[in-house]
């Protein structure tokens, strides 16, 4: 079975929500990097295509002094096919994980190394749930409709989960680490 480009329709979805430029579905997609993650070099050429096969449109905007910049907007096929993608079952998660590669073959590093590393990976953590939490807040005040914030606080609580998570697990790993090495 030929791989899906899940690209096209984080896109989609963005659009869905509202028109906008390759920079604006860019920066949608830094504010949910916890769990979704698109760079420029996949959007453009998807916006391009999907425009080719009629999923978008394209309008050109020009502003004075500033180059002009190229809306997009789903199409109700565009819709559609969004629609039906939603409706698929969920692919399973491949995890890929640098962090639990290392951990696994760290007996060939010093331990404090490896609680280094560790330790970056709660601060990373501590700074995703300061934004989750602030993005919750905003949510709150920004969506009007109530099964759309329920869907949006409903994400927002699982990086939640994820990140308090996470930090448990690397302090105690931590702890395991010292507890071996001394």
């Amino acid at each position: 079975m030929a791989k899906m480009n899940r690209t096209k329709y984080a896109i989609l979805g963005v659009l869905n929500e509202r028109p906008a430029s390759g920079y604006d579905v860019k920066k949608f997609c830094d504010s949910i990097a916890y769990f979704w993650n698109e760079n420029y070099s996949h959007i453009y050429p998807v916006l391009k295509q999907m425009e080719e096969e009629g999923l978008v449109t394209k309008k050109t905007e020009q502003t004075e002094g500033r180059p002009p910049r190229n809306i997009f907007s789903i199409t109700p096929g565009g819709r559609e096919e969004f629609v039906k993608w939603l409706m698929l079952p969920v692919e399973p998660h491949i995890l890929r994980a640098e962090l639990l590669l290392k951990l696994l073959f760290s007996n060939n590093i010093p331990v404090d190394n490896m609680v280094e590393k560790l330790e970056n990976k709660i601060e990373e953590q501590m700074r995703i749930r300061e934004y989750l939490d602030n993005g919750a807040e905003e949510i709150k005040s920004r969506i009007k409709t109530e099964r759309k914030l329920k869907a949006w606080l409903a994400v927002i609580q699982w990086g939640r989960t994820i990140t308090d998570a996470t930090i448990g697990w690397c302090e105690e790993t931590i702890q395991v680490l010292q507890e071996d090495d001394e």
